[in-house]
């Protein structure tokens, strides 16, 4: 796994607060701090690649073109799919998925679904994909503590034992991996392995030497941990500062549901899973995460919750992440607010802010060797984060981004060497430049509860 930060020992980097408002002034070559280190970008191409959504389309009544116009709008790179709902009568059909890829370029996560055990059916159609350049990944069954799973004439997961659901996912893999077609593509986890009930080892991608798990040490399930962080949680129900950031922090200070319950020690009966030091650097998606609007969250906060938390997510070690829902269901009871889309098919602003974001950042290429930059933001707000990337075409592109519900904070980004150009955008003001220098190395901003982004040419 590739930390999003690669730093020298003894690097002096401090982080700021992105506001609405943005404040810059023009200052000439600073001194550095003797201890300042490069910081080595990552490409841009890698991060949209991660940039992901659940939707359900033409099995729940989303039509086929609307979900192509929907999936476009916002710079989706990759949807989660699977067997559930698939049939060869239709209305879905693995032709829709084929199609998707092909004309919008979404790559498709292939999973088991909800209770399905179905190993046949979801390799054969996985190959389909394969062989067409749309397959991203294989993911187990989706939580299986909410949807049990019959898997050789026994079910498993909800309350009873789970062993039946670890002994069908460590199937999947062996099948994934002696498939000539499919050997090279990575397989996800089951989502909420924390909800076991007996301990199976499904907290572990391999089970190590006396784990005390039923199924056998050595035993593989999976080449990435996967998790449904949800930004709000029974644990931590209202706005706050840092929403994003805390559900991406892999460790036991998270608020949510997220790696450490599910992998560290399991959430519902404390089953040990890995060392909390070695979270950090084990490899991890998000197949659901999401805010509803609802109570205290608005249409706004919903939507600079949700852009910043795919910068957040990549920032702190997340390959991939999908967010629930590309538009809001209308087939199920309930507060269905959690979409990108209305159900009128109309962009919320969490749609908009996306959109501006992946346009500002738009990469058909990939820069397989960046470089490195040398740069300080100061002072160090805990609300403020950043993501140093770099584009096929060798601008660096620095993201800021703010988590504070309210307030500004100044701040002043310095580089070791002039920058001969500049420019400025704001992911929720629009695609384009709001401002632009040339040949400077000093830049004071003003920071709220959004991204920023500097595009750098030096």
């Amino acid at each position: 796994m590739t930390n999003a930060r690669d730093t020298k020992p003894g690097y002096l980097r401090t982080v700021a607060k992105l506001a609405a408002g943005v404040i810059l002034t023009i200052g000439g070559t600073p001194t550095m701090p003797a201890a300042a280190a490069e910081v080595l970008a990552r490409p841009t191409a890698t991060f949209l690649d991660s940039i992901g959504v659940v939707s359900t389309f033409e099995d729940r009544g989303q039509p086929y073109e609307k979900t192509l116009e929907m999936l476009r709008f916002g710079g989706f790179r990759w949807l989660r799919g699977g067997i559930e709902g698939l049939s060869e009568d239709g209305p879905l059909k693995i032709d829709s998925f084929l199609r998707l890829h092909k004309e919008a370029g979404v790559k498709i996560s292939w999973g088991l679904g909800s209770g399905i055990g179905d190993l046949d059916r979801l390799l054969s159609t996985g190959r389909i994909l394969a062989e067409a350049g749309a397959l991203l990944a294989f993911e187990g069954n989706n939580e299986p503590n909410n949807w049990p799973v019959t898997y050789k004439g026994r079910e498993g997961g909800g309350r009873a034992s789970w062993l039946p659901v670890a002994e069908l996912h460590a199937d999947l893999y062996r099948a994934v991996k002696s498939d000539p077609v499919l050997a090279d593509y990575p397989v996800w986890s089951v989502s909420e392995p924390g909800a076991q009930t007996d301990n199976a080892g499904l907290q572990f991608l391999e089970i190590p030497e006396n784990a005390g798990t039923l199924m056998p040490s050595g035993t593989r399930f999976a080449d990435y941990a996967n998790v449904h962080n949800y930004l709000y949680h029974p644990n931590v129900p209202d706005p706050a500062d840092n929403k994003s950031w805390d559900a991406a922090d892999p460790t036991s200070a998270t608020s949510v549901d997220g790696l450490f319950g599910n992998f560290g020690r399991t959430w519902a009966n404390r089953h040990k899973g890995y060392p909390e030091a070695a979270l950090a650097d084990l490899p991890r998606v998000t197949t659901e995460t999401g805010v509803a609007i609802k109570g205290a969250v608005d249409e706004a906060l919903q939507g600079v919750n949700l852009v910043n938390l795919y910068l957040s997510q990549f920032s702190r070690g997340y390959s991939y992440t999908s967010v629930y829902i590309l538009r809001d269901r209308t087939d199920e009871q309930g507060a269905q607010t959690y979409g990108f889309f209305r159900p009128d098919f109309t962009p919320r602003l969490a749609a908009n802010y996306l959109r501006n974001l992946t346009r500002i950042l738009a990469d058909s290429g990939r820069r397989e060797a960046p470089d490195r930059l040398d740069y300080e933001i100061s002072p160090q707000p805990a609300t403020v984060h950043d993501l140093l990337l770099q584009h096929s075409d060798g601008a660096f592109q620095l993201v800021i981004w703010g988590e504070a519900l309210v307030g500004e904070s100044k701040v002043q980004v310095t580089f070791l060497e002039k920058a001969k150009q500049v420019e400025l955008y704001d992911a929720i003001k629009g695609s384009t430049p709001i401002e632009t220098w040339t040949d400077t190395s000093q830049i004071e901003l003003g920071v709220s509860d959004h991204p920023l982004v500097l595009k750098l040419v030096f």
